[in-house]
């Protein structure tokens, strides 16, 4: 967009006017960014906050942030190291595996019906289907090559 002498006198009438960015924009035909960019170009007065507070309240007060600490933190090596090794044991006991068959995960009817469950056949290893319906699952895919033939 090419900013005429005229549309720029039309952005600052409407400026003046106090409306949005976003209704200039509209008005003149172009983006609310278009109008925010040559506004800030041509040093027009900064809109006032959208953002609406009740008079006579003040926003809440901030938090004063810890003081950082200076230098190292942890305690040197040496000294940590003064005293015998700790033992080192798990926290937690080791998970037991059982060697349970895993149920087959196909769904079977209409979720949310009263007759939806799963298949809950073994499945086949390494595969959360059973065998017949992996068969259905996983489907060899065809070479293109097959097609032309």
């Amino acid at each position: 967009m090419e900013w005429t002498d005229e549309a720029i006198a039309r952005l600052r009438t409407l400026w003046a006017e106090g409306l949005s960015t976003s209704e200039i924009g509209r008005r003149l035909n172009i983006s609310k960014n278009a109008v925010v960019g040559k506004a800030h170009r041509l040093s027009l007065s900064p809109r006032p906050s959208p953002i609406r507070r009740v008079a006579g309240e003040s926003p809440l007060p901030r938090p004063v942030a810890p003081r950082r600490v200076l230098g190292a933190t942890l305690p040197p090596l040496s000294t940590a190291m003064a005293g015998p090794m700790p033992s080192l044991r798990p926290l937690m006991p080791a998970p037991k595996y059982s060697h349970r068959a895993t149920p087959c995960c196909w769904p079977i009817g209409e979720p949310g019906k009263p007759s939806f469950h799963f298949c809950n056949e073994t499945a086949a290893t390494g595969k959360p289907y059973c065998e017949e319906h992996a068969a259905l699952a996983y489907v060899r895919v065809r070479d293109r090559r097959e097609d032309v033939a």
